[in-house]
């Protein structure tokens, strides 16, 4: 994966210079379609077959995204293509929403829970977060694991914060044992 990370950053960066002249939320719906397109086996079988001109490989893959894609990404699209790199936009994309993290100060959050959240409840832990990782988060994906009994587990970036009942019993397991 790292190797991946690596071929993908400079496309990545490359983008988002771009991309900081216009709507950096637009920019990024776009860079997920493309690499939500990217990843379908049929798609990845016309980017291989050699019997299609790059011309053609683009003008398919284009026509496979919906409305919006302007001249800058039509251009990205063929340098990817023309490089032999489509198959790397999840990657690019991945890198592309930590840039633009990066450039408002703000995380991802995923927040796994007990019990169904509303949203509320999700903006409120949201809130209480932030003054502890000290910058915005923004809830990526919610799930639900009942095994945790009650509580929040949160990851943001590489920290996790497990705020879950089992968690607290596992502590108190290891204190008595101990």
């Amino acid at each position: 994966m790292a190797e991946l990370a690596t071929v993908a950053r400079p496309y990545a960066e490359a983008l988002f210079r771009v991309a900081k002249n216009g709507n950096l939320s637009d920019w990024f719906k776009l860079v997920s379609a493309m690499a939500e397109v990217s990843t379908h086996a049929d798609v990845k079988r016309l980017v291989e077959d050699p019997n299609l001109s790059n011309a053609q490989v683009i003008d398919t893959f284009l026509s496979l995204l919906k409305s919006g894609v302007n001249d800058e990404a039509k251009n990205f699209v063929k340098i990817l293509i023309d490089n032999g790199r489509i198959l790397l936009l999840p990657e690019i994309a991945v890198q592309f929403k930590e840039l633009i993290n990066a450039d408002k100060g703000a995380a991802d959050a995923e927040i796994t829970s007990a019990f169904e959240m509303t949203d509320a409840q999700v903006n409120e832990l949201l809130r209480t977060l932030e003054k502890k990782f000290g910058r915005k988060l923004n809830p990526s994906k919610i799930t639900l694991d009942s095994s945790l009994i009650g509580g929040a587990v949160v990851t943001v970036e590489d920290e996790v914060l497990d705020l879950s009942i089992r968690a607290k019993l596992q502590q108190m397991h290891d204190a008595l044992v101990s």
